[in-house]
This record gives C-alpha cells, structure tokens and sequence, in this order.
C-alpha cells in the first residue's frame, strides 16, 4: 500500500518569521493563560477521502500513526500530577473509531471524571462499536459529547465533499446517537453553499426537526459552523496591536487554553503541539509533555487569523 505523507506547504512571505510581520511589525504571540482541553489525535487514517479536509485525513494517510491507550493514559497522569486545571478531553483523527485502542481510551478518559468530546462522522467505524459505546456512556451520565461532522444540511453538498451516500449514513449514525441518549452536537462549514449564517442555521433546523434529531440549530456549540481553511487565502498577520483594534483578548484564541498529542509516524514518542489545525507544521509542536509544552505560541500561520483571531472559532467551547 502507497502510503500519503503531506507535509506543511511552503509558508508565504507574510509568514516566515515568527516575530516579525512582512511589514516589520510585531507578531502577536499566545500565552497558555490555563490549560482547559488537552486534544489527542487518534490518528489521521479515516474511512473517508474529504475533498477539503484540514488534515488530509484518508484511508491511506498515517502520518499521524495510531495513539495508544497506555500513551493517551501518561499525559492523563501528567494532568493528575501536576494538578492542570484540564476540564475537557477531545478526541480527533483521521477518524477516532478506527483506532483499536479507542474504547479503552474513552473509558480511561471518563473514568477519571473528565467531560469528553469526541469528533466523528458517525458511520460504519463508530456503529461497529454502538453496543459498547453506549453501555460506556451510560456508565458515566452527562460526561460524553459526540460531534457529528455533517457538512452542509442537504446532501447534495454534503456528498460532493465527502462522497456519493455519506450524508444519508451520516444522518443513520446520528439519528442512532439521538435514540440512545448520547449528547449530541454538529459541525458544519459556515461557508459552505455560500448561504448567510442564519440560512445555515434555518436549514439545518428544517433537517433535524424532520429527522427527529435534538440538536439546538441557533445554538452555536450544538451546531458549530467552522471556517473554511485555506492556505493560500489572503489573510492579514496578526501583529500585537491587532487585539485593540479588534477588541478581542489573546485569552480567547484556542491556544491559550488547548495543547493536542500526537504521534508521528516514525517517532519514538508522541508530542505536543499549540493547536487542533495545524498537524504538519514542526514549529508548533511545542515538545513531549504538557509541561514543556507551557509557552507561548506565535501566531505564524494563515489558521490562526482566518479560523481564530478573524474568525473567532473554536474546535471546543
């Protein structure tokens, strides 16, 4: 099997000194203010070839191999060590159910009484695991958020992403979800159809009143409508004084409250990187543990303005 590696694309002029904007001003960087939700990412194969996706996840890509139970478990001791104020524990991939070691994870994870967020497309890899699943999220009541990516609310568009048929085993998996009492929640793409937020909004409304799904469609942590990512856009840098002119507190930005684990393909040990988007690019991963990774982050990547400064999104809330 040909095996996909990517590798971070060439970064533009604007962005190739991590101090220094192209117009000689000061980058804006990051503190970690608290660490409040510590990402694994599970791995990047996926069932699934996504036109678009962040991480170019697919059935072929393991550039981000398989985490373990017993790794994903040493960074959950690190947390208990050293008393990190660490609230919730997202799980991402490639897509998460595909991992052998996932269940045990999730088990550890809410065994120690942490809330838990797991990112899938609700299809074949997570129901071949809907009895264990379920009888895990009755165990511990009230800990466990499944999102459900579900690109745009009709499945045309939905499909032309992700592939002829998804849409409707998507809509199966998360309609089995809703039945079974898991808290639910969606992610869309904000731009996707090229439709205003509140039309969005109002269709995914229709779509979930006629499947019978509980999801709040005006609420916008049940029904999250990212960004669309892209490195070649043409984004502005974020330089230090661009948090008075926006009026928004660098606290509010992912990175001052998030660190994921990761393990490369080839590596001894997992690492920590600054943010959930950007995998491939070595100068945000940030060293091996949670302590190493306790430093500020510049923010040096197209991302981090289209998707968090500008955009003012969030992978958690």
């Amino acid at each position: 099997m040909t095996v996909e590696i990517p590798v971070a694309p060439a970064a533009p002029a604007r962005f190739r000194d991590p101090r220094i904007t192209a117009k000689g001003e000061r980058r804006a960087a990051v503190a970690l203010s608290a660490l409040r939700t510590l990402w694994f990412n599970t791995g990047t194969l996926c069932n699934l070839t996504c036109a678009n996706c962040y991480i170019e996840s697919s059935p072929r890509n393991d550039a981000l191999v398989y985490l373990s139970a017993t790794e994903v478990a040493s960074y959950l001791d690190e947390v208990r060590r050293d008393a990190l104020p660490v609230e919730e524990i997202g799980f991402t991939g490639g897509e998460p159910f595909m991992n052998p070691d996932f269940l045990p994870m999730l088990s550890n994870t809410m065994g120690r009484g942490f809330r838990t967020l797991v990112l899938t497309n609700a299809m074949r890899p997570m129901m071949r695991h809907a009895a264990a699943l379920a009888a895990l999220n009755a165990a511990h009541p009230g800990l466990l958020t499944i999102r459900v990516s579900l690109d745009h609310h009709t499945p045309v568009l939905h499909d032309l992403e992700r592939g002829a048929g998804t849409f409707e085993k998507t809509m199966q998996g998360l309609k089995w979800l809703a039945g079974t009492g898991f808290q639910v929640n969606v992610a869309g793409r904000a731009a996707f159809g090229h439709e205003p937020e509140a039309a969005m909004r109002e269709g995914y409304a229709r779509l979930f009143a006629g499947r019978g799904i509980p999801v709040d469609a005006d609420d916008p942590v049940t029904l999250m409508l990212f960004p669309e990512l892209d490195t070649a856009a043409e984004v502005p840098e974020i330089t230090e004084a661009c948090w008075g002119i926006l009026g928004k507190s660098p606290d509010s930005v992912m990175c001052a409250s998030s660190r994921m684990v990761v393990r490369r393909r080839g590596a001894e040990a997992p690492a920590v990187l600054a943010c959930t988007l950007l995998a491939y690019d070595t100068q945000f991963e940030l060293g091996a543990t949670l302590a190493e990774a306790n430093r500020p982050v510049s923010l040096n990547h197209p991302h981090c303005a289209c998707f968090c400064v500008l955009g003012g999104a969030a992978c958690s809330r």
